[in-house]
């Protein structure tokens, strides 16, 4: 990153704010055409704020291909700054007027797990669109070791989940307490009865591992009760693992909320776990330069109203 730097610099001159956003909007839409409709300016006008990106750092930026357009790696290095060069200065300028959800066109960018996507995402859209019809949201993809920075430099305003790692400068507000259950296919041999320890051992299990989850949680619960687990799957998330349990006697065990979704479908069934595990805290995280921005402040009450529990 300190090359990175050294590189903006030297250019910072002959780039203005216009051309960032335009460099912003084609990476985030991977096309010129959707950028342009974006940021509400034509065709050409994109393609020549590309033009001069290219002349000013001396690279392609971008390479077209059948997916869209592609960055290149120097792109793709300057994209992190760029984003957090941009979402900070519209934080500072909405200290100025306040912030209006019925006319901002803000872009919040915030962290969940697809896990959390599941249960979170489709109120939080709802209700979003109905209050501020303007704004524009992005469910970004983050390590969850680099969550922290990325909320303190402004790539993304929030952060929802279970995330014990986070400390301060980061604040929180728990929304709510989650146990645990295991999840399977509604006909699942298991649910004759309580799902006892005996069952347990016997069934073959999926783990969706990522690193710096609080769902390791899980893993020492196990371990204090003895209890070693026969993993059949391990999956780096839980996107695909719904439809697995649907043709297999696996068993996941995930936070009942989203449990609760998947029981509403009619195709799955939820018993609590054989051993005692502490409940998943969920809660919604910010970093305490951005507690009185205004918009910051309006997008995690939205979430908080929500969700909370309390």
């Amino acid at each position: 990153m300190d090359c990175m730097v050294c590189i903006i610099a030297m250019n910072v001159h002959d780039v203005d704010l216009n051309l960032l956003r335009v460099f912003d909007a084609v990476l985030y839409e991977r096309g010129v055409t959707p950028a342009a409709t974006r940021l509400g300016l034509t065709q050409p006008a994109v393609s020549n704020a590309l033009a001069r990106l290219r002349a000013v750092f001396g690279d392609a930026l971008f390479v077209r291909t059948a997916a869209g357009m592609d960055p290149t790696p120097f792109a793709r290095e300057l994209a992190e700054p760029v984003r957090q060069a941009l979402a900070l200065l519209e934080s500072a300028l909405a200290h100025g007027p306040g912030f209006d959800p019925a006319s901002s066109t803000r872009a919040f960018r915030f962290y969940m797990s697809d896990l959390g996507q599941v249960e979170f995402l489709p109120p939080i859209v709802e209700r979003v669109q109905s209050a501020a019809p303007g704004v524009r949201l992005e469910a970004a993809a983050a390590d969850l070791e680099h969550i922290g920075d990325a909320l303190g430099g402004g790539a993304l305003d929030l952060a929802v989940g279970f995330l014990p790692g986070l400390g301060a400068p980061i604040k929180r507000r728990v929304l709510f307490r989650d146990p645990y259950v295991c999840l399977m296919r509604a006909g699942h041999p298991a649910l004759a009865g309580r799902l006892t320890r005996r069952k347990f051992l016997d069934a073959s299990h999926v783990l969706v591992t990522y690193r710096g989850g609080g769902h390791r949680v899980i893993e020492e619960a196990l371990e204090r009760a003895g209890i070693a687990r026969r993993i059949a799957l391990r999956v780096p998330h839980f996107t695909v693992v719904p439809m697995v349990l649907e043709r297999t006697n696996l068993i996941l065990t995930l936070p009942a909320r989203v449990a609760r979704v998947y029981e509403r479908r009619g195709s799955f069934r939820a018993l609590p776990a054989p051993v005692p595990i502490p409940p998943a805290e969920v809660a919604v995280h910010w970093h305490e330069r951005f507690e009185s921005d205004p918009g910051n402040r309006w997008f995690r009450e939205q979430i908080v109203e929500l969700f909370s529990e309390k």
